[in-house]
């Protein structure tokens, strides 16, 4: 998978690209990440990459001319699945939209900034917009990190065990349940019988039902949506 970042701020990416579970997948040749200055696509002399609205307003927009430059480069060298801009008002990110993104081979982040892009960017550019909560950053730049990370673990061969990400939250519909390890006690503390004992149905029906009672009590929300796998 290659991912394509379009960034003001290209040195946001250092810490968590360079680190943990990406770092590898860049390592193995599993993934490519390549961060494009928007200020390199700029025409003006002082790289200037933002104007004032038109009608007035507080705030500066960041302008079509360099962004479109800057996209019709990477396209020009290859097709992309999806060309994807980090807006508060876009698409919540799920695990499910983590999971589609993961199958594809070519995707642009472009990350905004200021008051936002021109309008036009988003009406003839942009494929796909995605938000990763509801508030606002200073800058699409987290946004892209996290949903970066979010992808490339889930792309055989990034984990070490190739099940592991099956079983994270989320993936079932559900948060997932209780995990414990060494020691078994710890100041009168104790690990759960029954995940010593053995017996893997008592196990996994254990786990399935503390995942679906967590779900309950901490994101009910998923209960309501009717995308868990049991009630």
């Amino acid at each position: 998978m290659r991912i394509d970042i379009i960034t003001i701020f290209p040195e946001m990416f250092e810490g968590p690209f360079t680190e943990s579970i990406i770092k590898r997948a860049v390592n193995k040749g599993i993934a490519q990440l390549h961060l494009h200055n928007l200020r390199d696509f700029s025409t003006d002399k002082n790289k200037k990459v933002d104007d004032y609205a038109f009608s007035g307003g507080a705030g500066m927009v960041m302008m079509i001319e360099p962004i479109d430059r800057c996209i019709s480069v990477l396209k020009s060298e290859r097709s992309y699945d999806e060309v994807i801009y980090m807006s508060p008002d876009g698409e919540l990110l799920t695990q499910t939209i983590c999971n589609n993104l993961s199958l594809h081979q070519n995707l642009i982040i472009l990350c905004g900034h200021y008051k936002g892009i021109d309008e036009r960017i988003r009406e003839h550019l942009i494929t796909k917009e995605i938000s990763i909560g509801d508030y606002v950053l200073s800058g699409g730049e987290l946004g892209a990190a996290v949903l970066t990370d979010s992808i490339i673990r889930l792309i055989p061969g990034v984990l070490n065990d190739e099940t592991s990400a099956l079983s994270d939250s989320f993936q079932s519909g559900l948060v997932s349940p209780p995990v414990y390890t060494r020691p078994r006690k710890y100041k009168n503390w104790s690990v759960p019988d029954i995940l010593i004992s053995g017996d893997e149905r008592k196990i996994n029906d254990w786990k399935l039902d503390q995942a679906i009672s967590r779900t309950k009590e901490r994101r009910p929300g998923m209960m309501d949506s009717g995308k868990n796998i049991q009630e």
